[in-house]
């Protein structure tokens, strides 16, 4: 009988160590890396889920003693006394979509911070133009802050990306397996960690090696 699937904890790498630099999201961590020189001391990352906006921020949150803000802590009145000090507010567009963040709330934040100049990270996964934001002050606000793009992974990212999947998982994998899965998996951050999760699940529930033949009946399967 094979033994039962554990659902095992993992341990997510997210020191400035851990973060691997390509060419698909170099120019985000050099931009980054200007604090305290962005203009108007305000900077977006920008990148599809699991592209590593959130490992960025708290890298930079780390090293300036910046708070990460909730949704629910920006409110109008709140806006003056949060942006005394650095500041992250992470997947705003998502969090203006799903109404756990105020327009005007927003607004508010981003003139205390502008005003206040201890600086403000924001993440999001699309740019701006395509949030739909309703107040135009708002919107010219946001479309006056800079940019830092993070694109889909590089074959160099998505193999690195991949063997620190496994390695959170204390998984050890051949060479091989990257390059057999780099090859004919889908290429995104996203799809990266789900197939190293469905590998080990499926891992697990036969009591088999994590190895090309389990990954090929995965990824045909799957």
């Amino acid at each position: 009988m094979p033994p039962l699937p554990l659902d095992l904890p993992h341990r997510d790498a997210t020191g400035r160590e851990d973060f691997m630099v390509t060419a698909s999201n170099a120019l985000a961590v050099g931009l980054l890396d200007q604090w305290p020189d962005w203009p108007d001391r305000r900077l977006l990352l920008i990148g599809p889920d699991g592209s590593g906006k959130s490992h960025l921020a708290r890298i930079w949150a780390a090293e300036t003693g910046a708070d990460i803000l909730r949704p629910r802590d920006v409110t109008e009145e709140a806006g003056p006394e949060l942006a005394s000090r650095p500041l992250v507010l992470d997947d705003v567009d998502r969090a203006l979509a799903d109404g756990l963040l105020e327009e005007e709330a927003l607004f508010h934040l981003l003139n205390a911070c502008s005003a206040s100049a201890k600086g403000l990270l924001l993440t999001a996964r699309r740019s701006p133009a395509e949030w739909s934001v309703r107040l135009p002050d708002l919107a010219s606000r946001l479309d006056a802050t800079t940019p830092a793009p993070i694109d889909d992974p590089d074959d160099a990212l998505l193999s690195m990306l991949l063997v620190k999947l496994f390695d959170d998982r204390q998984l050890r994998v051949r060479p091989a397996l990257i390059g057999y899965l780099l090859g004919r998996m889908e290429r995104s951050h996203a799809a990266a960690r789900d197939l190293v999760a469905r590998l080990d699940a499926e891992a697990l529930r036969l009591g088999r090696p994590l190895d090309q033949r389990l990954a090929r009946e995965v990824l045909d399967y799957g």
